[in-house]
């Protein structure tokens, strides 16, 4: 109940009510409005700074949720990488090999996805770490993946021409060479015949009588027939695509023209002298994306493996060539 203040009135000799002023009453009212205002705003904010209120449990629930979430993408994402690594490593250690097709460079299969900027709108967040590397990973893969999608296209386009291309590639002897007896010299640094100094030998001599047939190694088409005195003197060069070329020296006679398509085992001509040669013989040349390599590695159709063994010792001895 509220209190009521009386006062002594000397002149009327009486208790007379107090009744405060309009004035005052307002101001008590502020006072305790002012008052409640601030004690409750006290009392809501330790209660939001203590308590959460429904929505944020449920928010801070699926802040948790979508971190668990997060975290298990990224698990995924680096089962996805390794199996695609297993892929690449097969593609480029059987598929590409087998098929003899360039591998593609490391530099292409882990190329960046884009500046630093490009995960600007990611940052700022409390999570802006876990989304930035979930996403970079996203990025990757799916580069890695549109890579490795490219290298089967083509590999499948070099297994549609498979055929074609194990008829094409240089895999017969050049001469018929069973007993290995023909063997002059192989690829390497040799002695000149002439100069009588190391020179590199970029093919293999076949020693034969003039006249001994010279068959294409692989089907290709010629396109190139030079008759000359010296180098290598009358000489054919068959491409056989896919990289491929061989190269046929001192011929004594030419049977095919320039531009015609031959098959494997087919007559080039025979065995010459012509150039810069000092005995009867063919000098053979296996041509690889225009560089010259060992042709010893490409007689698989034609020698079993002690014959290719014995192939290996042959022309590896350090003797000296005949062109």
């Amino acid at each position: 109940m509220k209190k009521v203040k009386y006062h002594y009135n000397k002149q009327t000799l009486r208790y007379e009510r107090i009744k405060p002023s309009v004035g005052k009453s307002l101001l008590l009212a502020m006072g305790f409005l002012v008052t409640s205002a601030l004690f409750g705003f006290a009392v809501a904010m330790i209660g939001f700074y203590y308590f959460d209120s429904p929505k944020e449990k449920l928010l801070k629930r699926e802040i948790e949720k979508m971190e668990i979430e997060y975290s298990l993408m990224d698990q995924k994402l680096v089962q996805m990488s390794e199996v695609l690594d297993g892929l690449q490593y097969r593609d480029e250690n059987i598929y590409r090999v087998v098929f003899e097709a360039e591998p593609i460079p490391l530099s292409v299969r882990e190329a960046g996805t884009g500046g630093s900027q490009k995960y600007k709108s990611l940052e700022g967040y409390d999570n802006s770490e876990l989304m930035v590397n979930t996403v970079t990973l996203m990025d990757r893969l799916r580069k890695k993946m549109y890579i490795q999608s490219k290298s089967y296209d083509e590999v499948a386009e070099l297994i549609q021409n498979k055929e074609l291309m194990l008829s094409s590639i240089p895999a017969i002897m050049p001469v018929a060479n069973k007993d290995l007896t023909r063997v002059a010299s192989g690829y390497g640094m040799r002695i000149h015949p002439v100069y009588k100094t190391y020179k590199m030998h970029t093919g293999m001599d076949f020693t034969a009588p003039i006249g001994t047939d010279i068959y294409s190694t692989g089907s290709g088409t010629v396109v190139h027939v030079e008759y000359n005195n010296g180098g290598y003197g009358n000489h054919v060069i068959v491409d056989h695509g896919f990289g491929f070329q061989t190269l046929y020296g001192h011929m004594h006679k030419v049977s095919v023209r320039q531009g015609q398509k031959i098959l494997r085992g087919e007559v080039l001509g025979i065995v010459g002298n012509t150039g810069t040669s000092t005995g009867p013989h063919l000098h053979y040349e296996v041509i690889k994306n225009g560089v010259k390599i060992n042709p010893v590695n490409y007689y698989f159709n034609d020698l079993s493996p002690e014959e290719f063994e014995l192939m290996i010792e042959i022309s590896s001895n350090h003797n000296q060539s005949f062109d």
